[in-house]
């Protein structure tokens, strides 16, 4: 966010969510309350605050979707058709993600293709092909300028892990600081594609202001890095402690990632817009222990440290 409002000014960007900011959020610019299940309440905030671009990042994630499926779906498919009328309505550029989590179990795994087979067996896959196809339809009845990009798993220090499937390869970063070593709950030997948050954010930016006539498609894979659990774990060792250990007890979260590919081919994103990810698998490992190794520090009190880990 804050990227975003050094380069368009602070006042032109304007921050939602159902949670109450903290105040450094607010400190850097319009924030407001906008639930995606209400219409009426949306549209207000696009005719209010005059918005014209709008990255819509509301979803329930893999593995919480598949413990609410209910609430998967709701959030997932009327709050994205509710946006997409929106835009629709007021004529607003739309840019809203998809994932890997798009492909299924026939889906090829290595070199994934843009253009593929996708029979996801998962709420939050499924609801993601409805995503990408109705925005596709959408622009082509009613010229409605949507745009998306397949995240592959992003990884960030700024936040705690959000219900998906890979939150594993945030988790472990915290277990490595904190008890020096890590329960798993993928297999030793699960790679899945994966991206640090910067590269996630620059991409997302470069879709969003990539001029109408680049564009050769509307829906883009994008692949930063990829690799297993016994891999990072491997990293992990090699830059924070020979002695850290991990153990594998994989749950219902490994049927999903069987599912998803362990490589994707983004060749047009590169050509057409410009994604270029700078950070691989060494340099997530050491970005993610810098960024998480103050929090540990002995003698840190629990005010000063996030909440997320003084919950952890």
């Amino acid at each position: 966010m804050s990227i975003h409002r050094a380069k368009f000014g602070s006042e032109n960007v304007i921050a939602s969510d159902i949670k109450k900011p903290s105040i450094e959020q607010r400190n850097t610019g319009p924030f407001v309350y906008a639930d995606v299940l209400n219409y009426r309440a949306l549209e207000q905030i696009v005719v209010d605050y005059g918005i014209d671009w709008v990255v819509h990042f509301s979803a329930i994630l893999s593995a919480a979707g598949e413990r609410n499926p209910s609430l998967g779906l709701n959030v997932n498919m009327t709050g994205f058709q509710n946006v997409l009328d929106l835009a629709k309505a007021h004529n607003l550029r739309l840019l809203s993600p998809s994932t890997m989590g798009a492909f299924g179990p026939t889906t090829p795994k290595d070199s994934t293709p843009d253009l593929t087979v996708m029979r996801p067996n998962t709420i939050y896959g499924i609801t993601k092909v409805h995503m990408e196809l109705l925005g596709e339809y959408y622009r082509e009845k009613y010229q409605v300028d949507f745009r998306s990009l397949r995240y592959p798993g992003i990884i960030s220090a700024d936040s705690p892990p959000g219900g998906g499937t890979t939150d594993y390869a945030v988790d472990i970063f915290h277990a490595a600081l904190k008890h020096n070593s890590y329960e798993s709950f993928l297999d030793a030997d699960t790679r899945l594609p994966m991206a640090y948050i910067d590269d996630c954010i620059v991409g997302t930016m470069q879709l969003l202001e990539a001029p109408q006539e680049a564009l050769t498609q509307r829906v883009y894979n994008v692949h930063a890095c990829d690799f297993s659990p016994e891999e990072l774990a491997g990293e992990i060792r090699r830059q924070h402690s020979d002695a850290f250990a991990i153990t594998y007890r994989p749950d219902f979260r490994q049927a999903i990632a069987d599912t998803w590919p362990r490589t994707m081919a983004d060749e047009a994103a590169r050509r057409d817009w410009g994604w270029n990810p700078v950070f691989g698998t060494a340099d997530i490992v050491r970005v993610m222990l810098d960024k998480l190794g103050p929090v540990y520090s002995p003698g840190l009190a629990a005010e000063e440290m996030p909440a997320a880990v003084v919950a952890s």
